[in-house]
Formats: C-alpha cells, structure tokens, sequence
C-alpha cells in the first residue's frame, strides 16, 4: 500500500462538532415563515378503490390551510408510485394531505372527511397470485414482462405432485439466463443439495424517517428533505415540482440514515412541494414511524427453490435456482434475480442456471436495501454451501476458498455475445485468510456444539460480495488567494462519513494540510458538481477517482503558472509543502497563494472562466457562479475501466444457542474484507461492523407479519419492526475487522466500497453459526430465525405454516 500523508489514516470529520453538541439541523429541524404542517391520509385496505372524498368540513375547520389530492398531481406511468393516490395498494398509502397551522389541527381535519373506499382483492405471498385462479395485487398484471405489465400463471400441471411451500423448478419465469452445461455438473458432483428457502422483507427503518419541508419563491423550490444523495437527488425534485433543475435549491446537510430506501429522493417529497405552491405558504411534512413504516420502501423478499452440487474437493460443480421476489405494488426490483448474480461471483459454480419471477403485492413499496439481492443471496445460499460441505467432511473455509474469485472474474449472466462480465478486481482469498486469521478459526471450530447446560457453540463463516464504484462524475476545488483550497462536495451527508473523506485525496494530491482546506457541501446553492449516487457503495471509488482527476488538472495549471512566471517548462517544477518550485532548487518557487493570485490575474482555464467540455452540465453551473476566485482544479473521472468494481468480506461468527428456550447469543464476529486502498480507517470499519449488524438483524430479529384476512401489517411500529440495537450485538469482546490492503489497479488511489458486502456477511455467518449449533437439526432455510423456528425444529413438531410461506 503507499505511503500516503493523509489517506489510512484517521482524523476528525469535519462536522463531528455540530452532531455532539446538537447543533446539525436535520430536516424536522427548519423552519420558514408562515410555515403550516401537513398531516396524511392514508389507506385502511390494502387495496381498495377511492368512490368519493367529501373535504367540505376539513376545510371548513379554522387554522386548515390546503388540501392536496392525487387530483392534484400530474398522472405517472404504470407501474410507478404517485405520491397520492386514487387506488391504493397497500395498507398505509397516502390518499391525500392536509395543512393546517398546526398537526393537531391537521389531524382533527382528517378526522373530518368523509371517504368512501371500495375494497378490491389483494395478495399477501406471491406464491399466492402464481397459482392458478390466484388474485392479483394490481387491476393490470401481477409482473413485469420485459418492460410491459403482464400476469403469470402457473398451471395445475406445474404444481401437480408438490407440497405446498415448494417451488416448481420448471414453471414459467419471466427472466431466466444460464451458462455451462448444467446437467454435466450436477453429473460431475459428489452430492447434491436441494432445498426451500424464504428471505423475509425487511423495512428499512432509518433512525430518520423521510420528512420533508417546502417552499417556493417564484418560480424556485427550496427544499428540505431527508436524502441520502444531494446533487443526485435534485433531478428527481425537479421533476416531481415540475420545474427545470436549475429551480430546485436542495438543502440537506445531515441526514440519520437511508440504506437505499432514500438513494435519489422519495417522491412523497412531492407531497409538501405541491401542497407548498397551491396554498402559497411553507409546508412541513412530518412522517410518523408508522407512515415510514407503510411507504418507507422495503427490501424485497425472496422465496426459492435451490439446487446445488459440489465435488469431493469442494468446488461447486452446478448452482440452479428459481427465484420468486415478492415486489411489493410498485416499480420493478430486480433483487430475485440478482441473488444469482452475487451468488454466480461468490461462488464461481462451473455451471449455472438462474430463473426468477418477481410478483406483485399489496404490501409496502420494495426499493433497493443495502446489497439489494446480494444480502438475500448470502444469506440463503450459504447454508445450502455449508450443508454440502458437511456431508462431505469438509471445512468450511477451505470450501469458501476453492470457489473464491480472484483476479477479473467472470460472473453473471451472460452478455448478447455470450461473454460473461467481469471484475476490476478480486482478492476474496486474501481477504478470508484474513478474517480466518482473525478470528483464530482453526482454534473456534474446534467449539462446535460444545455443550455449556443447555447452551450449545455454533460457527460459521460466510463470503460476501457487491457492488462496489461507480465512475465518470466530476470533482471541482479552488486554491484560494490566501492558500486555502475551497473543495465543493456534492456527496450526500448520511453518516458515512464520504462526504469529506472522498475529499481527502484533494489534500493529499495537493500536499496541503487537511486543515487548511474547507468543504461545501449539503446546500446546492453553494455550487457542488456532479456527483454519484449515495447508494450501492458507489462513492468511495466514484469520488476518489474523480477528486484525483481534478487534483491531477490542478497540478498541472500549477505548474504551467510556475513554468510562465518562473522560466523554463511545467515538466521543470515539482509540487509540495503549499508551493511550487523548480526541481532540485527549492529556493525558485511560488507560494500557493501567490499561483492563485496569478491563475485569476491570467484568468481564462487557470481561473474557471473556461471549462472543460466534458463535465456534466451542473458541474459546469458551479464552476461558473466559481469562477474567478483562485486556481480552479475541474475534471470529469476519465480514467480507465476494468471491470464492474466488487469488494468482497469474509464474516465470521460464533454463537450460542439455548436449545431449552431457543434463545441465540452471539458471542463474537469477524470480518476479512478486499475493498482495495482504505482511505479512513475508522469510518471504514464503522461500515464493515454496521453492516454485519444489519445483517445480524436479517437472520435473528427484523420481520413483517400480516393478518392474512384482512391484508392488514400488524408490526407496524419501530419497537415491533426495529433494526438492531447495541445489546444485539457481540459486547463481550471488540469485534475485529482486518483488510487485504491490495489496491483495485484501476483507480488511481485504490480505493472501492464496503458497505454492502459487509451486510450479506454478517448474516451468512449467523445463519450458518446457528446451523452449525443445531447439527442435524440445523436445516432453517427461513428467516428471521426465531425461538419458535427453533424450538420446533428440535421437537420435530409442525410450525403451522409451509416452509414459504410469507409473513408469518
């Protein structure tokens, strides 16, 4: 790894004062003139037909000031969500919103108004709308086919001879790809693995739930949401307030939390938008953990029928999978299909063949959750790896190894050309040394249902991977006439930590003090650039990249400056201490300051006034309003590609179960993780541990269930539907974290993502700690697993339900 001053190491983020000492405004936190509240009302069914509204005495209410309905709002294009609707699909769907001077008010006028709704047929578990006759979620369809809205129908053959819970493995799908000779592997294998299993849905419960204030000052919007991406959020603004870009001024310094749910804005962001220019005043939207429970987004269940086979020596000779995704009413998410797109590069099967379904429900919006498919793939594969691995007398790392990628992987379905895609890079193997390393595993699995009373020790390690970079956005800083550097980012401030870390390399390239540089960001009438997504582990790769490009244009101007002042050509002169100066004599040179006075002096690149012509348009509107005041570094990311960007973590985990109550203790985790150069330390590991918590959650606690006759959600509040807490986690010792420190050879700096892959570890492992516990009673292909899941199992008693069956 290189020696870098700034990068590896930690320091003080800069907005580390403003959160301790209570003074970040979040968006609940502002306030405007005049500002009214808007409360919501929402749907009672989970699909229904609105006959009639009658507003007349909510409006008549002193201190009510609008009423906005879905008539209010322009039409959207099936299947996408309305912020307001006629028809709604899911328990919770906001109808319509009142402001009033206050929410009390507000709520005493809901109160008021008189709807008439027509109940309309609904569908809780996809499996039930695939089955013949089966009611579908939508008057329309109940899928996606291509780019149409379509139905599929299992017929009575295709379910002839299965037990209810099984997937028949033939049925139509409506995505399918494969590669190798399927047949020939499962031929080639020393055993074959074929079971059910069910991934829950999960809501995504930020400690931050999606309010929202707007107001308009002719024809701009300023808004103030809870976003997790700030220039990439304003595009979607616009479109839902019916303006240009260039009128949204998005305000959102702080934001607790999104995990996709919050990528690219909300579009109940709409909702105070609109109400906001039709009565004339600023409106506050407060949303209630029970409406960011209904309309929050959800990550997508899964229900599937898997087969696997493996070799003697543990490679995995064939991988077949039928994928249902239960897709909520709204939009198309792909996370059935992209467990097999994970799984194909964790695992590297000789022979693959993957088929999906995603069905839908009247159940709250599914949107993309960290790791969206791939969280599912880990967890619901690698018990099936590990069953297999079992029988054969093999250790479960050693498995995990053979199978690992490395180098530029192929993976994934294959092209029109028949070409699979592939890695920039992959060092899974170091990184589950590591973890192995750490973890001291050689030593741990020795524990294995080690008996304390009725408390048995159980491990499991799991290999983890996702999506990790994106690439071609833009970075933009200026020298400053007194030798500060003025860095504008564009990257949403959601607790990670990257909207000042991606940053850093500026410094570091620059060879300037951090503490003598100063960040814009959250605010776009500050002028930030173009950026990525806040989403899929985008922003590291994305922005480091992109900070070098501009750093690597600043260099340059640098040293043109020094070269036209000075003598000689830009080549003659090095960059370092806050100066340039000629190489090898020192004493001929120029201060940072006095180049900036002289990049604005020379104006034209040097200064802004001309850019490039490749940056995206924003970035071009921020430099301009930029122009002028220093040396401006400005550059879009062009450099090479090779490959998708994918991190890899290797979790590791012990547990103790209670086979008396049922009740699961985790003792201790690990983790091993290939994400190429870390650029913080400390934020990068409060990734790896908050997304193995995450993934602690998918397998032991997070889970939806409905009243099957009234399509009604029962856990509805955060206490019943909450993420995990400090007590869930192992607290008895530190968990650990090591890296492989391998550069990803296409970015400059090295860096890539981590917080995706870091979620699907830590629930592989537990899941396979759990099972590793029970030994022969260890098959729970089902999350959450619950006390219940367990105690039946081991009494061998029925657990009232099929093995799929969703929501229980």
């Amino acid at each position: 790894m290189a020696d870098y001053k700034l990068l590896g190491k930690n320091y003080r983020l800069p907005d580390l004062h403003a959160k301790v000492t209570g003074r970040s405004r979040y968006a609940e936190d502002h306030r405007a003139e005049g500002m009214v509240f808007c409360k919501l009302l929402v749907s009672p069914m989970p699909h229904a037909r609105v006959v009639s509204i009658d507003t007349g005495a909510a409006e008549a209410l002193p201190g009510v000031a609008g009423i906005l309905t879905a008539d209010d709002l322009p039409e959207v294009d099936a299947p996408n969500e309305a912020a307001l609707t006629n028809e709604p699909r899911y328990e919770g769907e906001p109808i319509l919103a009142v402001a009033a001077v206050d929410e009390e008010t507000a709520a005493r006028a809901i109160e008021l108004i008189d709807i008439d709704l027509q109940p309309l047929p609904f569908v809780l578990d996809p499996l039930d709308s695939l089955r013949p006759g089966g009611p579908n979620a939508r008057t329309d369809g109940n899928t996606m086919r291509g780019r149409e809205l379509g139905e599929v129908k299992w017929t009575e053959a295709d379910l002839a001879g299965l037990a209810p819970g099984e997937i028949p493995m033939e049925a139509e799908a409506t995505d399918e790809w494969s590669y190798g000779d399927l047949a020939a592997g499962f031929a080639d294998a020393d055993v074959v693995i074929e079971e059910h299993s069910y991934h829950q849905s999960l809501s995504h419960q930020p400690l931050e739930s999606r309010t929202t204030m707007a107001y308009w000052e002719g024809q701009k919007v300023y808004v103030y949401p809870s976003v997790q991406s700030t220039n990439r959020s304003v595009g979607p603004m616009a479109r839902w307030a019916g303006v240009e870009p260039s009128n949204v001024v998005l305000i959102n310094e702080f934001t607790g939390g999104g995990f996709g749910s919050k990528a690219a804005g909300y579009v109940q962001a709409q909702i105070p938008m609109l109400l906001s220019k039709k009565i004339g005043k600023p409106v506050m939207m407060r949303v209630t953990r029970r409406d960011e429970t209904s309309f929050g987004k959800a990550r997508p269940g899964i229900q599937a029928r898997i087969r696997l086979g493996m070799r003697r020596d543990g490679r995995i000779t064939a991988l077949d999978v039928h994928a249902i995704g239960d897709n909520g009413p709204y939009a198309r998410s792909g996370d059935h299909m992209n467990l097999g797109v994970m799984g194909s590069l964790a695992y590297q099967p000789v022979a693959m063949r993957m088929r999906g379904t995603g069905v839908y429900t009247n159940t709250p919006p599914r949107a993309a959750q960290r790791a969206p498919g791939g969280e599912q793939s880990m967890t619901m594969l690698s018990p099936i790896i590990q069953k297999a691995a079992k029988q054969l007398g093999l250790d479960q790392v050693e498995v995990l190894k053979i199978n690992a990628p490395e180098g530029q992987a192929t993976f994934g379905a294959p092209g029109v050309d028949g070409v699979q895609g592939h890695v920039s890079s992959a060092f899974a193997r170091e990184a589950i040394d590591k973890g192995a390393e750490l973890f001291d595993w050689r030593e741990r699995v020795q524990r294995s249902g080690r008996r304390n009373g009725p408390k048995v020790t159980g491990v499991g390690v799991a290999l983890s991977t996702f999506a990790a970079g994106a690439s071609g956005v833009d970075g933009l800083f200026v020298i400053r006439p007194d030798g500060r550097i003025a860095i504008q980012s564009g990257v949403g401030n959601l607790g990670t930590g990257s909207t000042f870390d991606m940053m850093r390399p500026i410094a570091e390239g620059m060879d300037v003090p951090w503490e003598k540089c100063d960040v814009a960001w959250g605010d776009t009438s500050r002028h930030l650039p173009w950026s990525s997504l806040q989403a899929g582990s985008s922003t590291a790769h994305a922005h480091t990249r992109a900070s070098w490009a501009a750093v690597l244009d600043a260099r340059q101007k640098v040293r043109e400056i020094a070269a036209r002042d000075l003598g000689g050509v830009p080549d003659d002169y090095t960059i370092g201490g806050e100066r340039v100066f000629r190489t090898g004599n020192r004493s001929v040179g120029m201060t940072f300051a006095r180049v900036a006075q002289r990049a604005v002096d020379i104006g034209g690149r040097y200064d802004g006034h001309e850019l490039p012509e490749d940056i995206n348009g924003m970035t071009t509107a921020a430099a301009t309003a930029l122009a002028g005041q220093g040396l401006m570094g400005v550059a879009r990311d062009n450099f090479e590609e090779g490959g998708r960007r994918m991190s890899f973590v290797a979790g590791f985990a012990e547990v103790e179960v209670d086979v008396e109550t049922g009740g699961i203790r985790l003792v201790d985790y690990a983790a091993g993780c290939d994400a190429g150069t870390i650029i913080h330390p400390r934020t990068f590991g409060a990734q790896v541990f908050g997304g193995a918590i995450q993934g602690f959650s998918v397998t032991l606690s997070q889970n939806w269930v409905f009243d099957r006759r009234w399509g009604l959600l029962v856990a509805k509040r955060f206490y019943s539907n909450r993420p995990p807490g400090i007590l869930d986690v192992p607290h008895e010792q530190p968990m650990k974290w090591g890296a492989a420190d391998l550069p990803d050879p296409f970015n400059p700096l090295g860096a890539k993502g981590i917080g995706e892959a870091a979620q699907g570890a830590g629930s592989g492992a537990v899941m396979n700690a759990i099972a590793d516990a029970l030994g022969q009673n260890g098959d729970l292909f089902r999350t959450p697993v619950t006390r219940d899941l367990i105690l039946t199992r081991l009494e061998q008693a029925p657990s009232g339900h099929d093995r799929l069956m969703a929501h229980v």
